[in-house]
């Protein structure tokens, strides 16, 4: 079997030599050298560098990030449902939907300079593209898919088990599971409007009651929860509407 070298590299992909020394040297610094570095290169190319370079055998990440969403959420549910055997299903989705969300996986992509690395087209440079939350968290998914498939899933959960685990030990993923005052900050900076929750429906005998609840800006219905509570079906509505404008680029 033939192995992958740089020379190799850097004559299927053009890339430059700066280029090449910044890739070995994020190897080094994580502590993981990929055996097929065209897949490590694969999750940091962006679709706006592969557009100014039609002609070389680029390939962009979004289909490394198709992967690494689902093997991501694969070992963090793993990791959750080991170590937290006291939470409920209600409790281990929330924390895990805070732990792979996308302010969390740009925070996660900034501290191990993944904006450093990517390769982006001049446009989304200017643009700033480098240091876009959306663009950042997108690469993280990439080079998970990449990982996983250069070395399996094993190899994935040794990463997070250095780079991720420990923080959610310390609870550093908690605040983000507070999807209403997060809501009310997004709102507020950007002028959006009043928000209110409205209980829509409630369900079940009074020792086992269920509530739905749905979330309004300026009037306008912007997302719906459940929950067994009030409180939880509040929280849930504020996490559909967050991802509402997320989606609609309110802000």
């Amino acid at each position: 079997m033939k192995k992958s070298n740089h020379k190799d590299m850097r004559s299927r992909r053009s890339i430059s030599h700066e280029q090449e020394e910044k890739f070995r040297g994020f190897q080094e610094s994580i502590k993981i050298k990929f055996a097929n570095e065209r897949l490590l290169i694969q999750a940091f190319t962006h679709s706006s560098y592969v557009n100014e370079h039609r002609t070389e055998l680029y390939e962009d990440n979004e289909r490394l990030e198709f992967l690494g969403d689902a093997v991501l959420e694969l070992a963090v549910s793993q990791f959750l449902y080991r170590n937290y055997p006291k939470k409920s299903e209600g409790e281990l989705t929330k924390l895990r939907a805070a732990i792979v969300c996308e302010p969390s996986l740009f925070q996660l992509a900034k501290e191990l300079k993944f904006d450093q690395v990517i390769l982006l087209g001049k446009g989304e440079e200017i643009t700033g593209g480098r240091h876009r939350p959306s663009l950042l968290a997108d690469a993280f998914e990439a080079f998970v898919g990449a990982l996983y498939l250069d070395q399996g899933f094993d190899k994935v959960v040794e990463f997070l088990d250095v780079y991720v685990f420990p923080k959610i030990k310390k609870g550093a993923f908690s605040h983000m599971m507070d999807y209403k005052s997060q809501l009310q900050e997004i709102v507020q900076s950007k002028n959006l409007g009043a928000i209110d929750y409205k209980i829509v429906s409630e369900k079940g005998p009074a020792h086992n009651r269920y509530f739905v609840s749905a979330a309004y800006i300026d009037g306008k219905k912007v997302g719906q929860g459940s929950g067994k509570s009030k409180k939880e079906a509040e929280q849930e509505a504020a996490q559909q509407a967050i991802l509402y404008l997320e989606k609609k680029q309110s802000f």
